[in-house]
């Protein structure tokens, strides 16, 4: 132990600060991302077994169109049910029904995230460096196999923060791609549906009366 150089010391303990440093910039900035989303969704929950949102309303939003450029997934509300919403007007200004976002990316998919991570990965460069040029400088191998230890040690714990550095590679499997087109069909075809549902229940009310 007297063998080791202070400045040994110094870097090996420097280095490992520096990696707890990225750690926690990754850490916060995916904590930030999360609040982020949260409050974009406005109290609706994410239900992953359904792949379908829940409203504070007891609504389900489920899946009606994939965006491939913003790597999103876009949640929609029927327009009978959210327009007849007490709610409606503190929840969605659209009268196409309330949408609700969700990245299909695990952490980091968007750019701001892979920012972050980059930071992130560029801190870690540097906890990996500052030892292993140490080692360069230091005159006893005591010393040298602390520093060069360190770096090693340093590098291969920052290796899950670059492996999940690359974008995940595009994967619309069973995502339900739907244009305008299909989108306005769908909602006018609810629309048919539920006036013979409203024509049929009038029909049977009067065939009642008139039996009555």
């Amino acid at each position: 132990m007297t063998d080791i150089e202070l400045m040994a010391w110094l870097a090996a303990g420097y280095g490992v600060v520096l990696l707890l440093v990225a750690y926690g910039i990754d850490q916060l900035a995916r904590r930030a991302h999360t609040k982020m989303n949260d409050d974009r969704a406005g109290g609706f929950v994410y239900h992953e077994n359904h792949d379908a949102w829940l409203c504070p309303e007891d609504q389900w939003l489920y899946p009606r169109s994939f965006d491939p450029d913003n790597r999103v997934m876009r949640y929609r509300g029927l327009p009978l049910v959210c327009n007849a919403c007490p709610v409606k007007e503190t929840c969605t200004t659209s009268s196409d029904g309330r949408e609700v976002k969700r990245a299909v990316d695990p952490w980091p998919a968007s750019e701001a995230a892979r920012f972050h991570r980059g930071i992130a990965c560029a801190v870690t460069v540097i906890a990996v460096l500052w030892p292993a040029f140490t080692a360069l400088v230091v005159t006893t191998w005591p010393s040298q196999v602390l520093v060069l230890g360190t770096a090693v040690l340093v590098a291969v714990a920052s290796l899950p923060l670059w492996s999940h550095l690359r974008r995940t590679p595009a994967d619309p499997m069973g995502a339900v791609v739907r244009s305008l087109d299909q989108t306005l069909a769908d909602r006018e075809a609810a629309a048919a549906a539920l006036a013979r549902q409203r024509s049929s229940y009038a029909s049977d009310r009067r065939e009642q009366e008139h039996a009555n």
